[in-house]
């Protein structure tokens, strides 16, 4: 069988997504896992919070730029070698992690890693959304979306194992085999649709490049970009705020161990990824439209806060419950929400429009880590970075347009 036969095949599909969610979750493996790592960072570099959340900034601060870039060249261009590239590279980035000795050069190499990471966001995305048609693009999102928190997941158990046996340079070297293993995987089975060629228009080549990036920022006063950037700002911050601090108050606040408190955050994850995938699909379905389950997201986001704030149990189980629902839908709303930007998006714009909402995602994802933590170092309390998350969430409701 040749292999454009091969590629025509139904099932072929099915491939691309499995590969597409193995590079995700590869090549965020390691950046997911800084919460669960965060004592054993304190303890290697004497760090405290605002220090911790600094480090998840440097992995996020490329990509502001880097989405941009990598949206404009994955419309061009075949995603195969973008995505498989940007996961090698994270991978070279790891490398040097583990040798980092100190605090600057443990951000520079962050930095990298988040700078080759910005290919795999959008790239993963574009690439399942070219194989699905409308009707199922909701759920093989939520299941390529799901790669994030299932690498987050099994980032929670395997990298606090690895620096507990051989040190947080240990933990860099199995990100760093995670991430080429997916890309490589990636390079190797994915193969866009027989019936795509990228071609960029002639009179495209016409227009300037100054009116090209004005037409390109337009976008954002679009209806539905409003909603998707009021959306994807106030529940990303939620998203990172729990994945980076949640071990840390598990730990600090109802006095668990570092195990218990990593399974805590494993349950989180499992349920994002979970969540991802039940969401987006549910956004296939929904009378309502495919951005009614993002919204319904955000109200379920405040009441687990709510719940969290009131700490009516300190027993695992509870707390299993609890890290379940915040899992669930903090971390959940994203398949849907990629899903919505696909879906209104111009066809020729497809991979700029992920990359440029994505971008201003980033914006808050490298600020509020740091911010956050320097609240909690001042005021010793998580009380009051909850209450500020449920009020960003209501304000942001009010701004969305219905």
């Amino acid at each position: 069988m040749s292999n454009n036969k091969f590629i025509e095949k139904n099932y072929y599909k099915w491939i691309v997504l499995l590969v597409a969610t193995i590079a995700q979750a590869s090549a965020c493996f390691f950046v997911q896992g800084i919460g669960p790592l965060a004592e054993f960072f304190k303890k290697d570099f004497s760090l405290n919070d605002s220090q911790i959340g600094l480090l998840s900034s440097a992995a996020q601060f490329l990509p502001i730029i880097g989405l941009l870039v990598a949206g404009e060249l994955l419309d061009k261009f075949n995603e195969r070698y973008i995505v498989g590239a940007g996961a090698v590279g994270v991978s070279v980035a790891l490398l040097l992690g583990a040798i980092a000795d100190n605090y600057i050069s443990l951000l520079v190499c962050l930095l990298i890693v988040g700078g080759f990471y910005s290919s795999a966001q959008p790239g993963g995305a574009k690439s399942v959304s070219s194989w699905f048609p409308q009707s199922q693009r909701g759920f093989a999102m939520g299941i390529r979306q799901a790669g994030l928190p299932l690498g987050g997941a099994l980032a929670g158990i395997v990298l606090p194992a690895s620096a507990f046996v051989y040190g947080i340079q240990g933990a860099f070297l199995v990100g760093a085999i995670v991430s080429f293993l997916g890309g490589c995987i990636f390079i190797i089975f994915y193969h866009s649709p027989a019936k795509v060629v990228a071609i960029v228009p002639k009179n495209k080549a016409r227009i300037s490049f100054y009116a090209n990036v004005r037409s390109r920022l337009a976008m954002l006063a679009t209806p539905h970009m409003k909603n998707i950037i009021f959306s994807g700002v106030s529940l990303v911050i939620v998203q990172y705020v729990l994945t980076i601090f949640i071990t840390i108050y598990f730990h600090r606040i109802y006095h668990l161990s570092l195990d218990k408190s990593a399974y805590l955050f494993f349950i989180l994850q499992a349920s994002g990824a979970l969540g991802r995938i039940i969401l987006a699909a549910w956004s296939d379905h929904c009378r309502k439209g495919r951005f009614f389950p993002v919204l319904f997201c955000m109200i379920a986001v405040v009441f687990g806060f709510l719940t969290l704030i009131l700490g009516m149990s300190g027993s695992i189980i509870y707390l299993t419950i609890l890290s379940a629902w915040l899992g669930f839908f903090g971390l959940g709303w994203y398949g849907p929400w990629v899903a919505y930007i696909v879906d209104s998006s111009p066809k020729e714009n497809v991979g700029f429009s992920l990359g440029l909402a994505m971008s201003v995602n980033q914006i808050a994802i490298i600020t509020a880590p740091p911010l956050f933590g320097l609240i909690q170092d001042f005021t010793d309390t998580y009380l009051l970075t909850w209450l500020i998350l449920i009020l960003m969430i209501v304000f942001s409701l009010f701004l969305i347009k219905k």
